[in-house]
């Protein structure tokens, strides 16, 4: 009965020193180092969306700043699947070291069922009853210090019993935690590609949408440009059949005080207009007047009639001719009041307004801003 007592305390005694085994944590170092340059990378890419956010105001920037979005979104996908791998990278080293202490405890509980089943078999009093059985004195100190032994030997078998069962119970509750964010990190996933799906379909729709508009813009570009230009040819028509001897003060000595067809807003100012999306220039040789519908145009200077007609791109038009080798027009009106030929004084009503004006003057055929020939 001893030896088999001395040889379940020596191997409580062994079970106690070897201790839980030593966890290797380089597979989690690496991907919580992953984890941590993908987040790096999303921070660095809301940075860039913040300020790209406050500087859109196009089409343009609306599509970039999706750009940006969806590249967030990409790196929050990759961020969810990082953060999956190394839980359970967790996962995997827990429920080793769940089972290994699952070992640890069925070995200790088995070992220390077999001692309390000799103590049992000792019946009440156990280690005392022995102490009396001894027949010689001589025997109860060798037998006391032995029987201390093997009870120094249990206790520390049930200690350690308790402490395997309680870090069983602590890894237990951390493994169910990892596997719960396992599954958080498997739901995130799931709703960030989502996100990231719908990003991407807006992304398209805008890129069609950015599309469209620049065939609309390369289109109306082209008409303004033809528009220009079957002007500028007319007008040169004009120029070319001029008569030279048209008597009468040169309009450019009044150049600055000359005043307005019709008080109104300029909408657009001379000279060309550039795209703010695409940097696209179209020619613009005079200026657009925001003008309320049926007001009287007068003529800036006094003139003879040239043209009064509807021009294609225009609509009805004047052009009057002036000293001095000048022409003035007059575009977009509602209706026009003078005829071919006819002569007109300073402030003579040439028609009505339509909602807008377009006005030019021209010396020797070239475009001048009409802002330099008209009074404030």
């Amino acid at each position: 009965m001893l030896r088999s007592l001395s040889i379940l305390g020596l191997a409580v005694v062994v079970l106690a020193g070897s201790g839980p085994p030593v966890r290797s944590q380089d597979p989690v170092d690496e991907r919580a180092q992953a984890l941590e340059q993908i987040r790096g990378e999303i921070a660095r890419l809301q940075s860039q969306l913040n300020r790209v956010q406050a500087e859109a105001s196009s089409l343009a920037g609306e599509v970039e700043q999706t750009r940006l979005e969806l590249a967030i979104q990409e790196s929050r996908v990759s961020e969810s699947r990082a953060a999956q791998e190394l839980a359970r990278a967790k996962v995997v080293e827990l429920e080793a070291r769940v089972s290994e202490l699952e070992d640890a405890l069925a070995t200790v509980r088995g070992d220390l069922r077999g001692r309390l089943g000799a103590l049992y078999r000792l019946g009440r009093g156990g280690y005392l009853r022995l102490v009396l059985s001894l027949r010689s004195s001589s025997d109860a100190l060798p037998a006391i210090r032995q029987l201390r032994y093997f009870a120094r030997q249990d206790g520390r078998a049930l200690d350690r019993y308790i402490d395997t069962k309680a870090s069983l119970e602590v890894e237990q509750d951390e493994l169910a935690e990892e596997r719960t964010r396992v599954e958080a990190w498997v739901a995130e996933e799931e709703a960030r590609q989502s996100r990231l799906a719908e990003i991407e379909a807006r992304q398209s729709r805008l890129l069609a949408r950015l599309d469209a508009e620049r065939r609309s813009l390369q289109t109306e570009r082209s008409a303004l440009a033809d528009k220009e230009r079957k002007l500028s040819n007319f007008l040169g028509l004009l120029y070319g059949r001029q008569d030279e001897s048209m008597g009468g003060t040169p309009i450019q000595e009044f150049r600055g005080v000359l005043d307005w067809p019709i008080r109104a807003p300029v909408e657009v100012p001379f000279g060309p207009r550039t795209d703010p999306r695409y940097g696209t220039q179209t020619p613009h040789n005079g200026v657009q007047l925001t003008t309320p519908p049926g007001r009287d145009v007068q003529a800036v200077y006094p003139g003879q009639v040239l043209f009064a007609a509807p021009f294609r791109g225009y609509g009805p038009t004047v052009i009057l001719r002036h000293p001095d080798r000048t022409f003035t027009l007059y575009a977009g009106l509602a209706r026009t009041r003078v005829a071919v030929d006819d002569v007109v004084s300073l402030g003579q009503v040439v028609g009505q307004s339509a909602e807008t004006l377009y006005f030019e003057i021209r010396v020797e055929n070239r475009p001048q801003d009409p802002r330099l020939w008209l009074r404030e």
